[in-house]
């Protein structure tokens, strides 16, 4: 594991370099011998629960990646597209830090409107509309 600076999301959020790890891993996939003697995939990990960041913006990145989370609250992020182990570790940390940004934003309240008549008259007149098709599905014996 390497020692690195610190990760800037945005302008008032940093994640502290202590709080990531990275491990450098052989890559898979095509490049030919330097793929079999060079380990330059990176998996950059970052324990959320433990984190500096805001609890608000920690409970918005497990809810939008829990699923991509670890059992202890960890989070990998495997970069390997690059051939160099310089821009897989750069393309790891800016893929964390986006992550981060976008659990960053607060979403909007949703105001609760009210619908207006003209669609309220629409969804009527079409339940109608599909009520008088259904109708028509009923018994085809001849009344006496």
């Amino acid at each position: 594991m390497a020692d690195f600076g610190d990760l800037h999301v945005s302008g008032e959020l940093t994640v502290p370099a202590w709080e990531l790890s990275e491990a450098f891993v052989r890559a898979s996939g095509p490049g030919g011998q330097n793929v079999n003697k060079v380990s330059s995939a990176v998996q950059l990990t970052w324990v959320v629960e433990a984190s500096s960041i805001p609890a608000e913006v920690k409970a918005r990145f497990a809810k939008l990646y829990g699923s991509r989370m670890t059992n202890d609250g960890r989070i990998i992020v495997e970069a390997s597209e690059h051939r160099s182990q310089p821009m897989n570790r750069e393309a790891a940390r800016k893929r964390l830090a986006q992550m981060i940004q976008k659990a960053s934003i607060r979403p909007k309240r949703r105001i609760a409107t009210r619908p207006t008549a003209g669609s309220v008259r629409r969804r009527i007149k079409a339940k109608k509309r599909r009520g008088e098709i259904k109708s028509l599905r009923g018994d085809v014996t001849p009344e006496d």
